[in-house]
């Protein structure tokens, strides 16, 4: 496979404004079945693992079982959500793993955080047993942490310790906490020149109108690889731009002014330096 995964942004629509995110201006949209159907096919082959990620909670698709079940047809399905809505898929046997961002609850107040976690809870306990990987996620701070802290705890009854990036709660149920990192943007204070990605190294992103981007993280489309219903991704692999980028990051160079606005990887890169391994992404 050229691509260990790719990201398909099913929808860039979200319940949240969240603090930690970079926000959306593009027109808001849901992917159809037919777009869908026709990406999965120029996708296949190119990968193993299909991420519902970009932008957007996916679980507001209201066709969000019928997009996993097409998925799982061809590829292992994964996903990124803000759990709130955990209930309307707790059912599907076809997801490979469920990321949940819980620090979307950190600035709530305690009677909803306490409901979240209840269901977000009950519905990770019954895709875990049924072989679904459940993969907590939670920034190192914020607003009401401690209090999400203890919650595991108490639910998991395991000692979590702020010091590791990855935590086995239960089987199939892990926790990844996490450093919050800086959104790229080309308007934004940082910028290295020096640096790497796995950015069309292992993954590429489609943002939900189809146009191809080299990774998760430009929510914007900034830098266009083509589109997914117009271009073929064999003539996107081997484009100028698109090895441009891969070369640069295999020889430490971000070649594109918007990846020198970025830090995700160089703080991935601080946490390996500083702990002796490499940081473990599920």
């Amino acid at each position: 496979m050229i691509f260990k995964k790719i990201y398909v942004e099913t929808t860039n629509n979200c319940n949240l404004n969240c603090p930690f995110c970079i926000g959306n201006n593009r027109p808001k949209e849901f992917i159809t079945l037919d777009k869908f159907q026709l990406l999965l096919q120029k996708i296949k082959g190119y990968t193993t693992y299909l991420y519902f990620h970009v932008l957007g909670e996916p679980l507001l698709h209201p066709d969000i079982n019928a997009l996993i079940d097409l998925a799982s047809q061809s590829f292992k399905v994964n996903l990124t959500t803000n759990g709130f809505f955990i209930d309307k898929i707790m059912h599907n046997p076809n997801i490979r793993q469920i990321n949940i961002s819980l620090q979307s609850i950190l600035n709530k107040d305690l009677e909803t955080i306490k409901k979240y976690l209840q269901k977000v809870f009950s519905a990770s306990d019954y895709l875990a047993q049924n072989n679904t990987i459940i993969n907590y996620r939670l920034w190192t701070n914020g607003q009401n942490k401690d209090i999400i802290i203890k919650a595991l705890q108490d639910k998991y009854n395991v000692i979590i310790d702020n010091n590791k990036q990855n935590i086995t709660l239960s089987s199939n149920i892990f926790l990844q906490i996490e450093q919050e990192f800086i959104w790229p943007d080309l308007n934004n204070q940082y910028y290295n020149i020096k640096g790497s990605c796995l950015g069309c190294r292992d993954h590429i992103g489609i943002l939900v109108d189809g146009t191809i981007v080299p990774c998760c993280l430009d929510s914007k489309g900034t830098i266009k690889l083509g589109n997914i219903y117009h271009d073929e991704l064999s003539d996107i692999i081997t484009s100028k731009l698109f090895q441009e980028l891969k070369k640069g990051f295999e020889n430490n160079q971000k070649s594109h002014p918007l990846c020198r606005h970025c830090n995700f990887y160089d703080i991935k890169k601080n946490i390996h330096n500083n702990s002796g391994k490499l940081f473990k992404t599920f």
